[in-house]
């Protein structure tokens, strides 16, 4: 029996519980139920989900202070790939918990997390993206959900998948964390595979923009492709590195955009979520390229010294490194904490990088995939970094003064 029909079957056997305690109730199945990350997760949230068939009337209840609220639910279908995704999404006040209804058929209740005070706690994953299947993520993705089910969101930096116009990845992505995706909810990080066809060409990310439907930022012509949020005491911001790929206009727009967002919150804690690195690395066998910075990080960095950032999480490069705090291109307990994450997938750069002067800490070698923890209150980061197997392997803590 495959996971999703395991999914399936559990769930049919809750709905046949509830139909056994009274309710004339038909069980809805749908599929790749998630809760997408809003504004502000204290107040709300989005859900999204898919369907066989189209729905006559979806809506979201919501359990809110022992009563229930009605949501209703936006037809947010999309073709990619030459497949129509028959896609519902929500936006919901937050409660204790939330099913899918449509006329007298409903999903079984699952858990909204409710995020009060200055406490929070992510995962994060580095690129998942895999080669000949998505087993490598899930096994390493499952680990880290049953690991710290107390966790408030996950941030993926990026590369979800190899291709983002292949529809087979993209439910492969979702399928192996299915069972997670209704009850925590989700930051994703656009990567520069999200915008490449199945023939390795250039284009908008579709999928990934039509998945996940993230906080609008406001500006028209990259609307959703860079966002922020609230979580705890963490003001938390995903940005877009793909100039490369979808054009340089975004640069601007972009640090005009983070400029404003960072000088209006008013949360202890600014992170960043970005997927191309700030650091240039040598390449073994290619002597001509020079060890420095890159134009993420010529861009960059000094905006993030300048609008009061603590930590940067990046992605691309599929090594973990620590780089501690660096402030002016130089190690400087003054500036943020730099760390670039990892991969959480099965593709893998062996030898390819010659260690950065700036590295302090990096992954034991051959490298292995990983996963990254990340939690505070009002006066405390701390971030851990793991194995697959549990193992930790670095660990980094942040105060405020």
């Amino acid at each position: 029996m495959n996971r999703r029909t395991f999914i399936k079957v559990a769930a049919v056997s809750v709905a046949a519980l509830m139909t056994g305690c009274g309710s004339d109730e038909k069980f809805l199945d749908v599929k790749f139920l998630r809760q997408i990350v809003t504004k502000d997760l204290s107040t709300s949230r989005c859900i999204m989900w898919q369907v066989e068939k189209p729905l006559k009337n979806p809506v979201v209840e919501v359990k809110i202070n022992g009563e229930i609220k009605n949501f209703s639910a936006q037809d947010s279908s999309f073709t990619d790939d030459g497949k129509k995704n028959i896609q519902y999404t929500a936006a919901i006040e937050i409660g204790d918990e939330y099913r899918i209804v449509d006329g007298d058929a409903a999903t079984a209740w699952h858990e909204l997390k409710n995020i009060s005070g200055d406490e929070f706690k992510a995962i994060i994953f580095p690129d998942s993206q895999c080669g000949g299947g998505y087993d490598t993520w899930g096994q390493v993705a499952r680990h880290a959900f049953e690991n710290n089910g107390d966790a408030d969101f996950f941030v993926n930096i990026g590369d979800l998948v190899d291709n983002g116009e292949d529809s087979v990845q993209w439910e492969d992505w979702l399928t192996q964390i299915e069972n997670f995706l209704p009850t925590m909810s989700f930051a994703p990080v656009i990567g520069n595979h999200e915008t490449y066809t199945r023939d390795w060409k250039v284009r908008q990310p579709v999928a990934y923009l039509n998945y996940f439907a993230t906080p609008d930022n406001g500006i028209k012509n990259f609307s959703r492709q860079f966002y922020s949020f609230d979580c705890g005491a963490a003001h938390c911001v995903i940005l877009d590195s793909q100039w490369d790929e979808l054009g340089r206009d975004i640069i601007d727009a972009q640090k005009n955009w983070l400029r404003q967002d960072l000088n209006s919150t008013v949360k202890p804690w600014k992170i960043i979520f970005i997927h191309k690195d700030v650091l240039q690395y040598r390449i073994n066998g290619r002597p001509e390229r020079r060890e420095g910075f890159s134009e993420v990080g010529e861009i960059f960095m000094p905006e993030f010294e300048s609008l009061g950032v603590d930590a940067v999480f990046t992605a691309h490069l599929h090594t973990y490194r620590n780089r501690g705090r660096l402030k002016n291109f130089h190690a400087d307990e003054a500036g943020p904490l730099y760390i670039l994450t990892g991969l959480s997938g099965n593709v893998r750069y062996g030898g390819l990088w010659i260690d950065h002067a700036l590295d302090k800490v990096i992954a034991p070698q051959p490298e292995t995939d990983n996963y990254l923890t990340l939690e505070g209150d009002e006066e405390i980061l701390s971030v851990k970094c793991f194995l697959p197997n549990g193992e930790l392997i670095d660990e980094t803590t942040l105060q405020k003064s």
